[in-house]
C-alpha cells in the first residue's frame, strides 16, 4: 500500500510538484491500481507463453551497410565554410 510520503517520493523521482489536495486525490488511486495487479497476479498462468511484443515481430532494422555518402575526393574539393559564411 502506498502512502502519502511514497507518493511523494514517486513525485520527487518524476520531478513533479504534488500539492496536498493533488496528495490525497492520487494516493487511493495508486493504491486501487496496484490492488489490480495484485489480482493480476492471482491469474493462473500456467501454460501460457510471454508474449514480449503484441504484435509478431522479426528483426526490424536494416542490415548494416557502410556508405561513403559523399566520398573523400568530392570531400576535398569543396570549399570549407567558415563563420562567415553562415
Amino acid at each position: 500500500m502506498i502512502g502519502k510520503r511514497d507518493l511523494e517520493h514517486i513525485g520527487w523521482l518524476a520531478r513533479l510538484e504534488l500539492s496536498e489536495e493533488d496528495k490525497e486525490k492520487y494516493t487511493p488511486k495508486l493504491n486501487m491500481i496496484l490492488d489490480y495487479f495484485g489480482e493480476i497476479d492471482k491469474a493462473d498462468t500456467e501454460g501460457v507463453e510471454p508474449s514480449y511484443h503484441v504484435l509478431p515481430m522479426s528483426n526490424v532494422f536494416r542490415k548494416m551497410s557502410r556508405q561513403d555518402h559523399c566520398p573523400r575526393k568530392k570531400r576535398f574539393q569543396m570549399p570549407r565554410r567558415t563563420r562567415m559564411d553562415s
